[in-house]
């Protein structure tokens, strides 16, 4: 196959894995180049052990975002015809960046194309599990590539990369962009890479949840995506809980409708979550969780408000 790839891993305290991340490149790409947000860690020296490169040290402000376009950005002084992106918590499996590159050269419309993560320890905890379940939504949705792909490199570049401003959802406004100028992307049935997401606690799980409600109101503002998302946040953290707010006061036996609604929402997802393949206990535990991230989304979507009245930019969210 003709062209070079290159490879950008980013990350932020990720010392642990990136070792791993960038040994995994190695043998596939010509150059790797590492993307530092100020990690706290011995990050930047184990990228330099594993073999990156380049070195780019980001100070803030920081985001996902600004970080692979400054990975993209180092690579522009001898451009390659394909780039893999790569976070500093993940490793690519052996064989994807070959398949990738056949499904890309065999389609000339593809900008980009990406393949099934797999948690490494999805039974772990409920989390990882809910963290497996969402790598599968991905390639069953098809429309965009999370941060880890693979791309051609003269289009990411030509459509102006990833938004800086967006502390999350930037792959999909990306997306959206790549479509607008005439490419496609495209999931591909082969494995990608591991994830290591090795949650414990509620509390990172409900940071996570903050974060991506921020994302569906700041990309949602911008495109109008994520709008079923924003609505049924709304409907469950904001008006049922007001309704039954009022029911204590009017008509006390209506708060039990409202909490049989709740009740029936978790059984309708533990019942769907049993049925792809979750133990009776992560279903159930995984429904539950369903629903208390609608709260964290609101959380997430009012904070992006309350920054946007008063001027303020986006700050990164952290669940680590």
């Amino acid at each position: 196959m003709q062209g070079e790839t290159d490879a950008v891993v980013i990350g932020r305290n990720e010392g642990a894995s990136l070792g791993a991340a960038i040994a995994a490149l190695r043998a596939d790409v010509r150059r790797v180049v590492y993307v530092d947000s100020a990690s706290s860690d011995d990050s930047v020296a184990v990228a330099r052990a594993a073999g990156a490169d380049a070195v780019v040290a980001l100070d803030p402000p920081l985001s996902a975002a600004r970080a692979r376009n400054a990975g993209l950005r180092a690579l522009a002084d001898d451009p390659p015809a394909f780039v893999q992106l790569v976070d500093g918590d993940c490793v690519l499996v052996p064989g994807w960046i070959g398949a990738g590159r056949a499904a890309l050269e065999a389609r000339a419309d593809l900008a980009a194309v990406f393949g099934r993560v797999r948690e490494e320890a999805p039974e772990a905890t409920v989390y990882n599990r809910m963290q497996d379940h969402e790598w599968a939504t991905v390639v069953a949705r098809g429309d965009s590539f999370t941060g880890v792909f693979l791309g051609r490199y003269a289009p990411l570049m030509a459509a102006g990369g990833f938004r800086d401003d967006l502390i999350a959802g930037e792959e999909g406004e990306f997306c959206d962009r790549l479509r607008t100028a005439g490419w496609q992307v495209a999931p591909v049935p082969q494995g990608m890479a591991t994830h290591d997401l090795n949650m414990h606690r509620l509390g990172a799980f409900w940071r996570r949840a903050v974060r991506a409600g921020h994302s569906f109101a700041q990309v949602g503002a911008l495109t109008g995506a994520w709008r079923a998302e924003r609505l049924r946040a709304w409907l469950w953290a904001g008006f049922l809980p007001l309704v039954a707010l009022g029911a204590l006061l009017a008509a006390p036996m209506a708060v039990l409708a409202v909490l049989a609604l709740y009740a029936a929402s978790i059984t309708r997802n533990a019942w769907r979550l049993r049925g792809e393949g979750f133990s009776t206990r992560h279903a159930l535990q995984g429904a539950a969780l369903l629903t208390l991230s609608k709260f964290a989304n609101l959380q997430g979507m009012l904070t992006w408000h309350a920054r946007r009245l008063r001027g303020r930019r986006p700050e990164l969210i952290e669940y680590r």
